[in-house]
């Protein structure tokens, strides 16, 4: 960490075919070893799936979803004197949607019925 100054915000990528900031995030998250061309398929065709099967626009759904995942609090332990208390803290939007889309990849990756195992 910088003792002078704050690090520059990164600016956030936008996925060029649905014009979001999440799902390259979800890319990268999915991503193994560079493979990105490989994640960019599994994510593209899940979303294709999302959209022959639900009425809804896929990215509703899917933004429907992680909203849903989002933690809104989550505790953080805090010393007083010689204990350590469990302290109920809110979760910045950031953290939260990270820990979405790690939580969401995690249990896919749990999951028994996969096609592509790797």
């Amino acid at each position: 960490m910088s003792r002078k100054r704050k690090a520059p915000k990164k600016l956030a990528v936008i996925d060029p075919k649905y014009k979001s900031t999440i799902i390259p995030k979800l890319i990268n998250s999915i991503m193994y070893d560079g493979k990105k061309t490989i994640a960019e398929k599994i994510i593209y065709d899940a979303i294709e799936k999302i959209k022959s099967k639900s009425k809804d626009e896929p990215l509703n759904v899917f933004n429907d979803a992680i909203n849903n995942i989002r933690p809104t609090v989550e505790v953080r332990s805090r010393r007083v004197g010689g204990a350590t208390y469990q302290v109920p803290v809110e979760v910045k939007s950031k953290r939260s949607q990270a820990l979405a889309l790690r939580w969401l990849v995690d249990a896919s990756r749990k999951r028994k019925d996969k096609k592509n195992v790797r």
